[in-house]
């Protein structure tokens, strides 16, 4: 008997009970917001903010201001000294290490053995549990996961206690179970040099039958590309015929797909969306039908969310799970069993649907162009280019696009750097389309660009082939969970970019 057939029952269980996600988010989420409360009721945070004598959301607000990671940096900083109970109980020795903020190249996020268990871990095994419910003859377990991971470093040189990528921490506490169907071995997972990772990662992949993969879509099509090249083979499927499914994050897949589905021609491989960020997992695509990624609303994570439109405000609107509407664009707010109170994680999200709460991520609150009252976010960005590329059969790998305020003859436009895998034959057809797929997305950018008055057609530069690796390897950020930004307000990072081209 197969190994899936016997693992597939233990899942079902799990399956009814995210049922329940149409039917009582509320109490889920109000059961959580208490499990919080009452964890940390004798930290120093908690303490401090009266959790042992709150019952209710109400009071939680009252009590807790809204905070970003230059509020929470101290207490983290402590903690990442080995100080004991500051924001959550106990020790916490895990650390996240995720992209800066305007005063510091990084952040570290504590990730507590809480945090593992109920949040990270329960993601990874809901993200199973319904692909096997979909797909009843999948043979899953059957043959090797490729999981992709980042590297990890000594934390203040405390004895066991280090930072690194959040899949480098996952793959570090994973259970020793898993790593019997794990591909490739941990030392070479957590090896720090992409370069020499990639090699060793497709060497040791190719021989075994790898049934499943996960990571970030860009990071992965390297490894992927680089089995080919060893391989021989023209397809990825004639490398590993029972491949069946991928667990994609970490950046939008829309730029990836057609690479992916021309890699692998197999009619049974599976695309799985995931949101499982530093800070938690936070959705999973539970319906292959449909885009849209359920809320993970019963892990150790409690949401608010903040309208867009009052995002900049002093006193901003914040609304629970249950105060949101449909079809509007809200910056993301969690307090979650990692310590993190009422902590504005820096993702922007629009809900498609409640009850059950569905959404897609339609960028980050810093990740947009709105120089010159355009608004444009990258919800936007993609489609505009998936259109490009479906008019053009160009393929776009990376990308990124700022502003220029205004140019020795005076004219102001977006700039755009687009590093193609198959570049289209007309590129100024290609930014045409672009600019007016934008157009017909977005009504603020649409009346900026009305007669050119404000905004001229934007401005395509093609990037020479790996131009945007070389510079995550200068920023030291290659391989991982590291990502390119792809819309900027300022010209830092499209400067820099266009110096290496």
């Amino acid at each position: 008997m197969s190994l899936t057939k016997l693992i597939s029952p233990l899942l079902t269980s799990r399956c009814k009970r995210l049922e329940r996600y149409a039917t009582e988010p509320e109490a889920m989420q109000r059961k959580v917001l208490k499990h919080l409360l009452d964890k940390a009721s004798q930290t120093e945070w908690g303490v401090a903010h009266a959790y042992g004598k709150t019952l209710d959301y109400d009071g939680f607000v009252r009590q807790t201001p809204l905070n970003t990671y230059e509020e929470l940096k101290g207490y983290i900083d402590r903690m990442r000294h080995g100080e004991k109970d500051i924001l959550w109980p106990g020790s916490v020795k895990w650390y996240a290490k995720s992209s800066g903020t305007t005063n510091d190249k990084s952040k570290f996020i504590p990730v507590s053995n809480d945090c593992l268990v109920d949040t990270h871990y329960a993601g990874g095994t809901d993200s199973v549990a319904c692909y096997l419910r979909d797909n009843p003859k999948s043979r899953f377990f059957d043959g090797r996961a490729l999981i992709l991971g980042g590297s990890h470093s000594p934390n203040y040189n405390l004895p066991h206690s280090l930072v690194g990528d959040l899949s480098a921490i996952l793959i570090e506490n994973i259970n020793p179970i898993v790593n019997l169907v794990r591909v490739p071995k941990k030392s070479t997972a957590l090896l720090s040099d992409f370069e020499i990772k990639r090699d060793r990662i497709a060497r040791e992949a190719m021989t075994k039958d790898v049934t499943n993969l996960s990571g970030v879509p860009s990071w992965m099509l390297s490894v992927l590309n680089r089995v080919m090249e060893l391989s021989g083979k023209q397809h990825l499927n004639d490398v590993w015929p029972n491949l069946e499914v991928f667990f994609h994050g970490g950046v939008a897949f829309t730029p990836y797909r057609k690479q992916y589905q021309r890699l692998i021609t197999s009619p049974k491989m599976h695309y799985v969306e995931t949101y499982n960020a530093s800070e938690g997992f936070f959705g999973l695509q539970t319906d292959p039908t449909d885009s849209a990624m359920s809320l993970m609303i019963d892990y150790g994570v409690f949401y608010e969310f903040i309208p867009m439109d009052e995002f900049d405000q002093e006193n901003p609107s914040v609304v629970p799970l249950w105060g949101v509407e449909p079809g509007r664009n809200y910056a993301m707010v969690i307090s979650t069993t990692g310590g993190l109170w009422r902590y504005i994680i820096g993702d922007m999200i629009r809900f498609t649907q409640t009850k059950p709460y569905k959404f897609i991520i339609t960028g980050r609150t810093k990740s947009f162009i709105n120089a010159f009252g355009e608004e444009l976010i990258v919800d936007n960005a993609e489609k505009g280019l998936a259109e490009a590329c479906h008019q053009t059969g160009a393929e776009v790998l990376e990308y990124t696009a700022a502003p220029v305020f205004m140019d020795d003859q005076g004219k102001c436009r977006h700039q755009w750097v687009v590093e193609f895998s198959h570049a289209p034959s007309d590129l100024s057809e290609f930014a045409r389309i672009l600019d007016e797929t934008l157009q017909q997305l977005n009504s603020d950018y649409e009346a900026k660009r009305y007669k050119d008055i404000t905004l001229q057609r934007l401005e395509l530069i093609k990037a020479r082939p790996g131009v945007f690796n070389d510079w995550l390897k200068q920023k030291g950020k290659l391989g991982g969970q590291h990502k390119v930004p792809r819309l900027s307000n300022t010209r830092d990072i499209i400067e820099q970019v266009l110096a290496l081209n």
